[in-house]
């Protein structure tokens, strides 16, 4: 197997976020299920954001939230997206290589413009997501570079990637080359909803070796399983699932192995402010350590660090150098 060239490569879809603070009573005007993740057309995306507050805006997306947490670690990373060659296609393609990440998927010249997600934050913390999937849909296999997938240590895909058909063949396809050059493919399960759009195709990426690695929170596993026996479903996501990676909020993480079943503690808080982002930082503190070659514990530690940072201010990006972050508490690989 070669020499990689990335430690971690993520494809999802490139959306812009519009965040804002509200209440229960916006949520409820809107017919909103709270925190969730629901598609919406341009029309209702305009409605929505004309009824918003004060916003504040920036690059996310699930998985690109990711690759940036993992960068921010001090890895190699890259990510592919589409946006549209449009002003937010522009800040959003600006963004993300100044976090230093590798980022050439060709911006689309016609159709929707680059997709936004709004997303209303309650004063208890909870995101609740409206997502306008726009250019990001048009992601398609001959996006997706055998070379620059082969290069990379793992691949990361968001589940939400299975809405679009064109977006969930590129999916396969990267994992497909992925395997063939020796590498992993990891998948976050992305959503309790999507989860519930595709239980028997994940199950089936899952117990089929598409995928290696799973992330998913709690409410995601339950949904997997159809069950809300939490013991239950954690034995039937080890014997699915080669590394299986389940997050519990306050309560840590648990992640399963073939060869063992391994805790790591959540990382202490002030003050929770947002919830978006948390399952994504998560997720990039373990997957460097991974990379690095860390024990599951302390992979589970380096993703409880960095959600806890993400979820103390508003926004899925970090705001401080996640590696420096490591340091200070003792967590460097």
């Amino acid at each position: 197997m070669a020499d990689a060239k990335y430690d971690v490569l993520g494809i999802g879809n490139a959306i812009f976020d519009v965040l804002v603070q509200t209440d229960e009573g916006f949520l409820a005007r809107h017919g909103m299920t709270k925190g969730g993740m629901a598609l919406i057309d341009e029309a209702r995306a305009t409605a929505i954001y004309r009824d918003m507050g004060p916003a504040t805006e920036m690059s996310g997306g699930s998985g690109a939230n990711t690759i940036v947490g993992v960068a921010g670690f001090g890895a190699r990373t890259a990510f592919i997206g589409k946006v549209k060659n449009d002003q937010i296609g522009g800040l959003y393609t600006h963004d993300i290589r100044a976090a230093g990440v590798a980022y050439e998927t060709k911006a689309a010249e016609s159709g929707p413009a680059t997709g936004c997600s709004y997303i209303l934050v309650t004063p208890d913390g909870e995101r609740t997501m409206n997502t306008y999937l726009g250019a990001a849909q048009d992601l398609n296999p001959s996006d997706i570079d055998d070379s620059v997938i082969a290069a990379a240590r793992i691949v990361y895909l968001e589940g939400y990637l299975w809405d679009p058909r064109n977006a969930k063949e590129a999916f396969v396809k990267a994992a497909t080359i992925a395997h063939k050059a020796g590498r992993q493919v990891a998948l976050t399960l992305s959503d309790s909803f999507c989860v519930d759009r595709y239980r028997d195709e994940f199950l089936d990426l899952m117990r089929k070796g598409t995928v290696d690695l799973v992330f998913a929170n709690e409410a995601e596993l339950h949904s997997l399983y159809q069950t809300s026996d939490f013991d239950g479903a954690l034995k039937q996501l080890r014997a699915d699932a080669k590394l299986g990676v389940v997050t519990r909020s306050e309560k840590g993480c648990v992640v399963v192995a073939r060869d063992g079943v391994t805790s790591a503690p959540a990382f202490p808080i002030q003050k929770l402010v947002d919830t978006t982002g948390a399952g994504d930082l998560f997720a990039a503190g373990f997957l460097f350590g991974l990379v690095r070659n860390a024990g599951h514990e302390m992979c589970g530690r380096l993703g409880a660090l960095a959600a806890a940072e993400v979820i103390q201010h508003i926004g899925a990006r970090p705001q401080v150098s996640l590696k420096e972050l490591a340091g200070q508490n003792g967590l460097a690989v």
